[in-house]
């Protein structure tokens, strides 16, 4: 076999270009997030709703996170079909409506956002595609500047997202974005570090279901590593926050349970201890994405540069590993992680 026919070749390809991609933002789009993060500012909208599918609605989870904690916004994630599905029209006045999207051709994103626009919300769009139908109705738009992505897994639009939503939250506060400035580098460590993933892979091999867990603004990190590893893999596997973990599904969790905890170096790490001990008290095959600490203190884990990084940009790089573990799970396995099973890159939901 070619090694232009090497299974997982374009996914492995486009992860290595998360470092580029990162500075491209820093470098050439940062200029324009502020510019479109000052227009909306001068419009004072009063809530904040985020329209996405997918590995995008987890980017837009992230965005909460950020408004919520950083500007005190009040947030909601939107339920597309109430307005395509039922017709309703809701009064979106002072509403900052952003829906994230990599291609921006959804119909249903593009649909609920031209009616936002129509009742009166403020619409930004974030895409990596300034010529998407998505970007021609909203009235504001952000490109990622990912480049072309050709794997059906989203990898290198995902992080791009999750920069380009900081910049812009940041722009809307006033700040200087300048905690972002080490992930470029960041990320080229952790993704040179192939063996020690690869290792945790055989972990995995023959897992019949996996939990991953975390709070904060480490959640969106495990429902995107939860996605990644069952449109891959095929592997089950469950995302909670921590707190919703206690409240019922750690019943099914036992010592041959695989449950991967990914542990922010700040406050969202410190409100899942009480969640680790649990874990740990029933046995469970714990394995943590975080800190040295708590990695030494679980069964195995993947010790991320943490120090001096703020827990608010952390995501970018936590996705990492864990993303580099589906693909190695998948390979061990014998499937093509480029071209899963019964998935299109652009999905047409309405």
């Amino acid at each position: 076999m070619s090694a232009s026919e090497q299974p997982g070749r374009i996914m492995a390809g486009e992860m290595a270009e998360q470092p580029a991609v990162l500075r491209r933002i820093l470098e050439q789009g940062a200029p324009r997030i502020r510019e479109a993060a000052e227009r909306i500012t001068a419009k004072r909208p009063r809530f904040v709703l985020l329209t996405a599918r997918g590995t995008s609605d987890n980017a837009a989870l992230y965005a909460k996170y950020l408004l919520e904690v950083r500007l005190g916004l009040p947030c909601g994630l939107t339920s597309m079909s109430t307005t395509t599905a039922y017709g309703a029209k809701p009064q979106l006045a002072d509403v900052l409506v952003i829906t994230v999207s990599q291609s921006g051709g959804s119909p249903d994103l593009v649909a609920s956002t031209k009616a936002a626009r129509e009742a009166g919300a403020i619409t930004l769009a974030v895409t990596n595609n300034a010529d998407s139908p998505l970007a021609g109705v909203s009235e504001h738009h952000i490109d990622i500047l990912a480049g072309p992505e050709k794997a059906l897994p989203a990898t290198k639009t995902y992080t791009a997202s999750l920069l380009a939503l900081y910049l812009f939250v940041e722009g809307l506060r006033g700040g200087d974005g300048s905690a972002a400035e080490v992930l470029p580098g960041l990320a080229e460590q952790i993704l040179g570090r192939q063996a020690e993933v690869r290792a945790l892979a055989a972990r995995y091999r023959f897992a019949e279901r996996m939990v991953i867990t975390s709070r904060g603004y480490g959640y969106p990190t495990a429902k995107e590593a939860a996605l990644k590893l069952m449109e891959t893999s095929y592997i089950p596997a469950l995302a909670y926050s921590g707190a919703d973990l206690l409240h019922g599904p750690l019943a099914m969790v036992d010592n041959i349970s695989p449950v991967i905890a990914v542990v922010p170096d700040g406050k969202g790490g410190e409100a899942l201890q009480p969640v680790l001990d649990r874990l740990r008290g029933r046995g469970a095959d714990l394995v943590v994405v975080g800190p040295r600490a708590q990695v030494e203190a679980a069964s195995a884990g993947f010790a991320l540069p943490t120090e001096g990084v703020a827990e608010e940009v952390q995501p970018v790089l936590e996705i990492l590993p864990l993303q580099r573990l589906a693909y190695e799970v998948t390979i061990a396995r014998g499937q093509d992680p480029d071209a899963p099973r019964a998935l299109a890159k652009v999905t047409e939901t309405r």
